[in-house]
């Protein structure tokens, strides 16, 4: 029988209920304990609206896609337009909803990857539509903007501070006291800001000791940040696969950490 590598360990998961099957499974089928505690959670936009501003601009030459919830929520807004994705998941969701993307970075999933792309290199006169949620980074629209291009957003969710139950709560407390959790897994700077929120404080002032893996350099800056001390680890990428072996390997290197 092929060794477990997670075994007996307990993971907290905190991606929206409803986009963490992944992980959770991969999680479990190593042997590992999935904690599920949602930092933050995805709320489509009134459809009315979104349609209203979608109306009010050309039909885009490109549309990019900056997470799976832009395609969930907005791949129908690209008309005929070449699709961008983020990176590799995003990509995917677009291939699972019945179309391919066109620009994808060759390596990377953020911003600057997709930044490099040749296809983006030169776009003079191009209609551009960023899909994403309520807010974000400005760095694809200002850069596009200073190639040539016409940029406009377009957003189709809202990202909301989860509301856990006071039970919920007091489980993550009690689990990580009697040292049931060993890692943390966080995919984005706004999941982090929110965990820290919702943590107790017991667990918030312990938070530097736990290891805590992110796909995201930005998720690693804003740790170091806020405890110069701690020893975030950046994943190979954001898929499921990826965040569990980044786990693994800090379990193989340091077993003397596991509960």
């Amino acid at each position: 029988m092929t060794e477990r590598q997670l075994q007996g360990l307990g993971v907290l998961v905190t991606r929206p209920r409803s986009q963490a099957h992944e992980l959770v499974a991969a999680i479990e089928a190593e042997g590992g304990i999935a904690h599920c505690f949602p930092a933050l959670k995805i709320v489509p936009r009134d459809i009315a609206e979104v349609e209203r501003e979608a109306a009010a601009f050309a039909a885009p030459d490109i549309a990019i896609f900056v997470s799976p919830n832009a395609v969930r929520y907005g791949l129908q807004y690209a008309d005929s337009a070449r699709l961008a994705a983020i990176g590799p998941t995003t990509a995917a969701s677009i291939a699972q909803a019945g179309r391919q993307a066109d620009i994808v970075p060759d390596d990377g999933f953020d911003s600057e990857s997709l930044l490099r792309h040749a296809e983006l290199a030169d776009v003079r006169g191009k209609e551009i539509c960023i899909i994403r949620g309520a807010d974000g980074r400005e760095l694809l629209a200002d850069t596009l903007r200073a190639r040539g291009a016409t940029v406009r957003y377009l957003a189709v969710y809202d990202r909301e501070r989860a509301a856990p139950s006071d039970a919920e709560i007091a489980h993550v407390e009690i689990a990580w006291r009697k040292r049931d959790i060993y890692a943390i897994t966080v995919m984005s700077v706004e999941t982090l800001r929110h965990l820290l929120a919702l943590l107790p404080d017991w667990c918030e002032q312990r938070l530097a000791s736990m290891p805590l893996v992110t796909p995201a350099a930005r998720v690693i800056k804003e740790t170091l940040d806020r405890y110069p001390d701690a020893s975030p680890i950046l994943a190979a990428g954001p898929n499921a696969e990826e965040m569990v072996q980044a786990i693994i390997a800090i379990h193989r290197n340091d077993p003397g950490i596991a509960p």
